[in-house]
């Protein structure tokens, strides 16, 4: 068992920055665009070009600054995303782009100009002061000028309105991140159990929502996702019980799969913003019964 630190000032978290390097194959982090666009049927169109995947939005005011919501918060239909696309579209299309439909929460944008844009996840920047978190670089001015003109198109929407009326978040901005350059070669064997629109995009229908038999039957690296959302809004109580759900529904049969000679080995990773750790376990190390289980070695991780 060991852990590492990461750079809290990066803009990706550390399961995010490990899952991209895995995804994509390159050493660029948040590249993950065209990875994501294979799993929503657009493998073609990520042959060619530069892209960023654009996700509607909700800011929010804080006392001092502005606040990203949580992506996971937001819940948009279909015609409601619709709309919101066709009234974006020019604005991002006379950047020289071309902006693509996937999901009501996930669309991509071919800008092959912007390829220098510095972007941040929207996990990352989620809880924190969203002006630190916007896109850098010498595009970055550009950036914002795109973000106005798509607020502006979003203001007095009809969609928006509606929303309003009835309590729900307006969307009034989009996320720009993950560019990648093109992908010719198919994305990594990956399951995922659930998770964003983004995320079930890295693998294909078979391995999402996949169960532990199936990972038994065909190892992989399997991503859960499901203590982000309870981590990011500081809800321990609902953490503590999808941890639980976690161990039942994953950690104790993979751990009979590795007992009963199914598998020889699993890896286990934890990530939070600044470090993370990996706990390896072997079909050797099960038998090392003069060890007391204890939590010792996870606390001093710190």
């Amino acid at each position: 068992m060991h852990s590492s630190i990461f750079d809290s000032t990066n803009r990706a978290l550390p399961h995010e920055d490990w899952l991209a390097r895995l995804a994509s194959g390159t050493s660029d982090g948040l590249a993950l665009a065209t990875s994501a666009m294979q799993g929503h049927g657009l493998r073609v169109a990520a042959q060619q070009g530069h892209w960023f995947m654009v996700q509607p939005s909700h800011l929010q005011l804080a006392r001092t600054h502005l606040l990203l919501a949580d992506q996971r918060n937001i819940s948009l239909n279909e015609a409601e995303a619709r709309a919101l696309f066709d009234a974006a579209r020019p604005s991002f299309e006379q950047q020289g782009g071309t902006l693509v439909y996937a999901t009501p929460q996930l669309w991509f944008w071919r800008a092959d100009d912007w390829a220098s844009l510095d972007t941040a996840t929207p996990d990352a920047a989620v809880t924190q002061n969203v002006s630190d978190w916007m896109p850098e670089g010498e595009l970055a001015r550009a950036g914002r000028r795109l973000q106005n003109e798509v607020q502006m198109a979003w203001h007095e929407h009809p969609v928006n309105q509606a929303r309003e009326a009835r309590g729900a978040a307006v969307i009034n901005a989009c996320w720009i991140w993950g560019g990648a350059a093109a992908r010719t070669t198919a994305t990594p064997a990956l399951a995922v159990a659930g998770g964003p629109d983004w995320l079930q995009g890295l693998t294909d229908h078979t391995w999402r929502n996949a169960n532990a038999q199936q990972l038994l039957a065909a190892p992989r690296p399997l991503i859960v996702p499901d203590l982000i959302g309870p981590a990011q809004a500081g809800e321990w109580s609902v953490w503590l019980e999808r941890m639980q759900a976690i161990d039942q529904t994953w950690l104790a049969p993979l751990l009979q799969g590795l007992r009963s000679g199914q598998i020889d080995q699993l890896t286990l990773l934890l990530n939070h913003r600044e470090r993370t750790l990996q706990a390896d376990c072997s079909r050797l190390s099960l038998r090392t019964f003069w060890r007391k289980c204890n939590l010792n070695h996870l606390s001093k991780q710190g």
